[in-house]
């Protein structure tokens, strides 16, 4: 499907060179790539703040390690 983004100049630089490095055209693979890693990575950030709510009021010494190693990841993905 076609569809219009506006994106910042230095970007559209950045993806036309790498797209030439690809020996693509255009650069619609990439920023496909782009999405796809975004939204596995966001649903993966939702199973981990999912797992942390189950876990509320019932963790033993282990869960609650794991529990502080998933909130310390998604503070890493913060902006």
């Amino acid at each position: 499907m076609r569809t219009t983004i506006e994106i910042r100049d230095e970007t559209r630089a950045k993806l036309l060179e790498l797209a030439a490095q690809r020996g693509e055209k255009g650069f619609s693979s990439i920023v496909q790539e782009a999405l796809e890693h975004f939204f596995k990575a966001e649903e993966e950030r939702r199973g981990r703040t999912e797992r942390a709510l189950a876990a509320l009021g019932s963790l033993g010494d282990e869960e609650a390690d794991r529990l502080m190693e998933d909130v310390r990841r998604l503070r890493e993905t913060w902006r």
